[in-house]
């Protein structure tokens, strides 16, 4: 990824008149308004078209990915969706699937409606275990030449380094803040071991929010693809406590291999990878805080209750990086 800090973030340019001149620009003509989609780092709007069907158009943030690696996730969610795998791949217009104008990259995709997933549903998580494997199964095929893997110095270093550079950590909390994240990156980074784990294309972001469920997943938002250990698209599923993640575990691991063989060792990444999504997650925020939407809908962030929480979860976190990790039921 590019270096972003010069970036005006607030897609100030990105007007209703300018989206919809652009969405026409490639043969979609809207009928209805704009009805913005919960998306964040991007810029995403629902619409009809004058042919009747829902679309999605989707505004990639400048910067942060360069053509090919966007090119890369469109390439990878075709290959899932020619193999049946239920993910909502964006539409090849005018001969491509990444269309630029104005300074922006964007792509338009078929809008597919569902309700939330249900992960405490053992029968929903096997069926999910079964798709998770296929894709994974045409994910190995390839690794991305262009997308990053999942590395440390991304999801660790560089998030703290924007914590602590973050105006909005109140004093009264630096020491206690600074000392329990850099303990938590040193245990993470002690127990992230991936020596003999195969690294390949995965979803990257594979949690409920993530999953339409109509009449089965649909997978949506490949945004963070990218190489990596196949628990990290299997451990955002579980929830609850010890015993219920065991089983659901357990549930999805025996759909998995049905299409996919799963190495158990990896079932020790799951609390350092979870650790890594933590302190990126704030780090994301702490990063794109002069876009104005995140103040909007982030406003607890520059609150120091906040941070007296994370302070607690980091050393909830910190625990359980030395508990015996999850261990399948089964026995495999």
């Amino acid at each position: 990824m590019t270096a972003d800090k010069a970036l005006d973030f607030s897609f100030s340019t990105l007007t209703p008149d300018l989206i919809l001149d652009l969405i026409e620009s490639v043969g979609i003509f809207p009928s209805s308004g704009l009805i913005p989609l919960n998306s964040y780092e991007n810029r995403v709007y629902q619409f009809v078209a004058d042919d009747t069907k829902r679309y999605v158009v989707k505004f990639y943030r400048p910067q942060r990915w360069t053509k090919a690696q966007i090119l890369e996730e469109h390439e990878f969610a075709k290959q899932l969706m020619d193999d049946e795998i239920p993910v909502v791949a964006p539409l090849i217009l005018n001969g491509t699937s990444l269309h630029e104008a104005s300074g922006y990259l964007f792509t338009i995709y078929p809008s597919v409606g569902g309700r939330c997933f249900e992960n405490d549903n053992l029968d929903h998580l096997e069926w999910m275990g079964r798709f998770i494997g296929r894709i994974h199964l045409i994910g190995q095929k390839q690794s991305f030449q262009h997308r990053p893997s999942m590395q440390l110095a991304d999801y660790l270093d560089g998030a703290s380094e924007q914590l602590l550079a973050s105006e909005l950590l109140p004093m009264s909390l630096e020491t206690p803040f600074i000392t329990i994240l850099e303990q938590l990156c040193a245990a993470t980074k002690t127990f992230y071991q991936t020596d003999g784990i195969k690294q390949f294309r995965l979803h990257g972001d594979c949690h409920a929010g993530n999953i339409l469920w109509r009449d089965g997943p649909n997978f949506v938002d490949l945004d963070d693809a990218r190489n990596g250990p196949a628990i990290q698209d299997i451990w955002m599923m579980l929830s609850g406590d010890r015993e219920q993640q065991l089983m659901q575990l357990d549930t999805m691991i025996d759909g998995y291999e049905e299409f996919c063989s799963f190495n158990p060792a990896e079932l020790k990444l799951i609390e350092p990878l979870r650790a890594m999504r933590m302190v990126h997650y704030m780090g994301w925020i702490a990063k794109r805080w002069c876009d104005p939407a995140f103040p909007r809908s982030f406003s607890w962030f520059a609150e120091g209750k906040y941070w007296e929480q994370q302070i607690l979860a980091f050393k909830e976190q910190l625990s359980q990086l030395h508990e015996e990790p999850l261990r399948l039921m089964s026995g495999l």
